[in-house]
């Protein structure tokens, strides 16, 4: 689907049910719209959208949390024209992720516990998606939307398969079938590592995404061995996720990726 592609990401605004969700629903619905044009206008070549303001996360999620996310979908997708859309519900709901993609035509969702157990900030996180995830994909005949899978998921302890090198966890989620895997650092907007990128670069054939820390000074050494960047922090006013998209540093970014190339 991507090769040297830059994927902007929007963070949703906090949703109905949420700790902090104090907006109703159709203002966050326009709000995260109004983001998604702007990174179609800068000339991103995907779109994603993430309940990155739901934190805390849960990792089970009522209907309100999948009904929000669909109406913020469709009202991206009518932004975007025919750009590929992404899906991440955040946490643990890649079922749900995978209906919103469906119901708003999107490309991939993105699963952080697709293989593996780990410990992540919301808790433990005793079992891998993998197999529950491919079987409701193929039940509800969505086997066109890819499931990008993390390795060594970010904001999480990997204590348990310490004794594994990245390289070797990103083989296990291309034998379990996923469709590409992603690198990240630590946390949100850190930087992954370059050798953990091409670590996994050498061991995988699907395609590699990273997904934190993106920024311009980066982009050359990242497409490298990178088929995509996911570019959510760098993007916002100042640098941070919390903020809305600037539509200037976007625009920078797309130029230095048009160079990079």
């Amino acid at each position: 689907m991507f090769r040297k592609a830059l994927i902007g990401m929007v963070h949703v605004g906090a949703l109905p049910g949420s700790p902090t969700g104090a907006r109703n629903l159709h203002d966050i619905v326009l709000r995260a719209a109004a983001e998604a044009r702007i990174l179609a206008d800068a000339g991103f070549d995907a779109v994603m959208i993430e309940n990155m303001h739901d934190r805390p996360y849960a990792t089970t999620h009522g209907p309100e949390t999948t009904a929000a996310m669909t109406a913020v979908a469709l009202a991206v997708r009518e932004v975007i024209a025919d750009l590929p859309l992404g899906v991440q519900v955040l946490s643990n709901g890649e079922r749900e992720a995978l209906a919103v993609a469906l119901a708003c035509g999107g490309a991939f969702i993105r699963c952080e516990n697709f293989v593996f157990s780990h410990v992540g900030d919301e808790g433990l996180m005793p079992r891998a998606a993998a197999g529950d995830l491919l079987r409701y994909r193929h039940a509800i005949g969505a086997q066109h939307i890819q499931i990008f899978a993390d390795v060594q998921k970010k904001h999480a302890s990997h204590a348990i398969t310490a004794d594994m090198a990245v390289g070797e966890l990103a083989k296990a989620a291309e034998f379990f079938l996923a469709d590409g895997v992603v690198v990240t650092g630590v946390s949100t907007g850190e930087a992954a590592s370059p050798a953990d990128v091409a670590a996994v670069r050498g061991a995988v054939k699907v395609p590699v995404l990273v997904g934190s820390g993106v920024t311009p000074e980066q982009l050359g050494d990242l497409f490298q061995h990178a088929d995509a960047l996911i570019v959510g922090s760098w993007i916002k006013k100042s640098g941070r996720w919390q903020n809305p998209v600037d539509p200037r540093r976007a625009k920078a970014i797309v130029k230095e990726a048009s160079r990079v190339r």
